[in-house]
């Protein structure tokens, strides 16, 4: 076979040294995204030890979980747009080593918080360091790997999300049955010590040779929106009340600083996040189907935990393991997501994993204290399931929808809507069921002898409130368990319904804009910016 003149082959995109260790590099990423991912779910396992009161935990109230939650999740979202910029500028592995130090810090400092204030700021520190790593790790990945093996790396990548979300509740549980709470937080720092020497030694560095300007103004707007945005929401819930001036203010003012971001991003040059990304619908609706998923997932795993536990009676570790079907079925179908998809193609496998979803997801407002176990492990198993088969393509979509140079960008705007989306599910369906649960046991507490009226809007929050001031009240107190828990199923079952619902809407959105089967030998369209390379098979 001959070779035409005057057209020798390109040369590789990645050093033949790079390409040779790049599963080990890999296993690296998968390893630093497991310790962000598993730090959430062990978190999610321990809000109802923390709730208790001293020396159990530190008495956190429901809005005060929802801030431990979502103080490391707004700081998170809102500095991806900046800290993928920063990678793209001074060098992925450099921001990857400063963000997983910064992240073990926070988690130190969180360990040994003396109050819900101090968790909370503890939490926020951890988040900073986050937002510096999970942007670094795809973009890293999409630098080692040729487009060709990018799904198959992504979907590998998606798995290990799966395995630290199973890993998460065990960990967090076994801590909670022999340790202080602290240390779902203290277990960190031995594993980013290990992670952040991994790193330095196999991880090359890279960057984009033309990267953006930072656009500090951007990045405030967008954290001073979101954080009104979700005070309004928590707070709205805590009172049962959308209209109370202190719910209304944050609210709308937290609207406004968002639009101004969305106007002002639009008239610069150097935005944090551009909007001229979402013109391409397949890679909008990547975006809005992750951050509808996670808003509903999320949601459910906060109210989920107490339902385990303080309806069903199951300890932590118990409670750990129940969740494993949910992770065992997303580690198992994420890496073979993209088979489904060559066969099917991206339309319908995500679609398909977002009815899944809101299948699981309304199982919940069937549930009650006799459902049996295995009604419980099918919901799981079937979320798990729709996960596996929705976040694979959907992050492939993103993140081969720019220049392998903006891969520190796209990764940021993935996980920014992701994170978003997370933040909201736990504050608008946990403000929901917190209004629900007030709306029906309050009547019980005005009739119940004996509760202080000190003592009764507190009790009202949440369930664990009201069942913390019946034990004060001795023998008088027994008359308001069982309406908590019947108030608690109801809103359990009203907020259930609602993330399905959401779901759904994320399920006509990627049924609508995103790509069909690919007939074969057809090429996709060309990515932006992207250079042919030898062996690579373009689109």
């Amino acid at each position: 076979m001959s070779i035409s003149p005057g057209a020798p082959p390109a040369p590789p995109r990645i050093p033949d040294i790079v390409h040779r260790r790049r599963w080990a590099i890999l296993g690296v990423l998968m390893f630093t995204v497991l310790i962000m991912v598993l730090d959430h779910s062990v978190l999610n396992v321990a809000v109802k030890t923390i709730a208790s009161p001293a020396p159990v935990g530190i008495g956190a109230s429901q809005g005060e979980l929802e801030w431990a939650i979502n103080s490391y999740t707004l700081v998170f979202a809102a500095l991806l747009f900046s800290a993928g910029l920063v990678g793209d500028r001074l060098g992925r592995k450099r921001v990857l080593l400063f963000g997983m130090a910064v992240f073990g810090a926070g988690s130190l400092l969180a360990a040994f918080s003396g109050s819900s204030t101090e968790l909370i700021a503890y939490r926020a520190v951890m988040g900073f360091g986050a937002a510096f790593v999970m942007p670094a790790t795809l973009a890293v990945l999409m630098n080692v790997f040729e487009r060709d093996e990018q799904p198959k790396a992504i979907g590998i990548w998606a798995g290990g999300v799966g395995i630290a979300i199973a890993l998460g509740p065990l960990t967090g549980g076994l801590l909670l049955e022999h340790f202080w709470w602290g240390s779902i937080f203290l277990v960190n720092v031995p594993v980013v010590i290990v992670g952040f020497v991994a790193m330095a030694l196999l991880i090359p560095d890279s960057r984009d040779p033309d990267p953006g300007r930072i656009d500090p103004v951007g990045v405030l707007l967008s954290i001073v929106g979101l954080v009104l945005l979700v005070y309004g929401i928590i707070h709205g819930g805590e009172l049962a009340s959308l209209t109370d001036r202190t719910v209304l203010f944050p609210l709308v003012g937290g609207l406004a600083v968002l639009a101004a971001f969305v106007v002002y991003e639009m008239r610069i040059d150097h935005p944090a996040l551009d909007f001229s990304y979402f013109r391409n619908p397949a890679f909008s609706a990547a975006i809005t189907a992750t951050a509808l998923a996670f808003l509903s997932m999320m949601g459910v795993a906060f109210f989920s935990v107490f339902y385990l536990q303080s309806v069903l009676g199951h300890s932590p570790l118990e409670a750990g393991l129940l969740v494993l079907p949910l992770a065992v079925a997303q580690s198992l179908f994420a890496p073979r997501a993209r088979l489904i998809v060559a066969r099917f193609g991206a339309r319908a496998t995500c679609t398909a994993g977002m009815v899944m979803i809101a299948t699981g997801l309304a199982s919940f407002a069937f549930f009650d204290a006799s459902t049996p176990l295995w009604a419980l492990e099918i919901a799981f198993f079937i979320q798990g399931a729709g996960m596996g088969h929705v976040m694979s393509p959907v992050t492939v979509t993103v993140m081969q929808a720019l220049p392998r140079e903006k891969a520190g960008v796209a990764s940021a705007i993935n996980n920014t809507f992701r994170q978003i989306g997370g933040a909201l599910g736990v504050a608008v369906l946990g403000s929901l069921l917190s209004a629900a649960y007030r709306g029906g046991i309050e009547s019980t507490l005005e009739r119940a002898p004996g509760v202080p009226d000190s003592a009764r809007h507190a009790a009202g929050e949440s369930l664990e409130a009201t069942l913390a001031v019946a034990e004060k009240l001795g023998p008088p107190g027994q008359v308001l368990i069982a309406p908590a828990y019947e108030a608690f199923l109801v809103a359990m079952h009203l907020a259930a319904l609602c993330a399905a619902t959401v779901t759904l809407v994320g399920a006509v959105v990627v049924a609508t804009y995103l790509p069909g089967r690919r007939v074969p030998g057809e090429d996709g369209p060309p990515v932006p910016g992207e250079r042919p390379t030898a062996g690579v098979a373009q689109g």
